[in-house]
Order: C-alpha cells, then structure tokens, then sequence
C-alpha cells in the first residue's frame, strides 16, 4: 500500500471517529434537553405528552393535600390565568410553601393533571424563575416578588 493511501485511510478514519463523537454529544444533549411550560399553555394544550418537562408558578394557597402514606402530595399551580393540578410523590423541598414559587418536573398525564417527578422550590422572597416571571409578564400580571403578586391579586378578587 502506497504511503498516499494509508494517509487517506487515517484521515477518513479521523473523520469517521469526529463523525461518532459529534453523534453521540448531540444525542446526550437531545436526551437532556427540558422545556419549560406554564400552566396556561398546558391548559392550551402546548405541553408535549407523554415527554417530561418542567412547569413553573405559584402553589395555590389552600390546594394543598398530603395523602396518609406521608410522601405523597397534591396541589395546584396557577399562573393566575389557569390552574394545573399537580402530583408528586417524595419529599418536598423545606422552602415549599402555598403562595410561594415553584418548578417542577414531570410529565402530563392523560386526565390533564400533571405527574411530577422533582419539585423545586425558590430559594429567597425576591426570586422567581425567569420563565415564569416571563410567562407572568405575558398574562398582563405585574411581577415583583411571589408574595406581593399573590397578595396583590388576593385584594383585587375580594368584593
């Protein structure tokens, strides 16, 4: 074999080897991938099924129900324009609270409710996750922390 040939066995192997690697860092990147949904464009019917993702708001004061095996919990999450019921067995972050932010993980189940596989909680009283601050912004609601958002729009529903 000519020393021409064997360069061009090296170079088409090299790009053979370049070729797997970009396959499988794309496919790793694709597996990991998450979008985030607010519970306005689940009710829209936006939200892939049967794909996990996250969906972010506020937990509605009084939605919260523990089950009697201690780690299940039920609850809803609203963007104040609509309401998701949300599942999730496990243990709950110390910062979850009713009237506070969260995103959780999971996927949608066939009833519309929505099955969480991790729960998320904000970490101090001015964070919001951008997405859901966003998602809010977009609803016509104004934004400053969880807490005032949620007050604010308590005053505005009493008669």
């Amino acid at each position: 074999m000519k020393p021409r040939h064997k360069r061009m066995i090296w170079i088409a192997s090299g790009i053979a080897a370049l070729a797997v690697a970009v396959g499988l860092v794309l496919n790793a990147f694709q597996s990991n991938l998450v979008f985030f949904f607010t519970p306005t464009q689940i009710a829209n019917g936006e939200a892939p099924t049967g794909k996990t993702f996250r969906i972010g708001g506020l937990v509605e004061p009084g939605s919260v129900k523990r089950e009697a095996d201690g780690t299940t919990v039920n609850f809803r999450v609203t963007d104040n324009a609509k309401t998701i019921q949300v599942a999730y067995k496990g243990i709950l972050p110390d910062l979850f609270k009713e009237g506070r932010g969260i995103v959780a993980q999971g996927q949608v189940q066939g009833d519309g409710s929505f099955r969480a596989s991790e729960v998320l909680a904000k970490h101090d009283e001015n964070y919001m996750p951008p997405e859901a601050a966003e998602a809010l912004k977009r609803a016509g609601h104004p934004v400053g922390t969880p807490q005032q958002f949620l007050e604010k729009t308590q005053r505005s529903a009493k008669p």
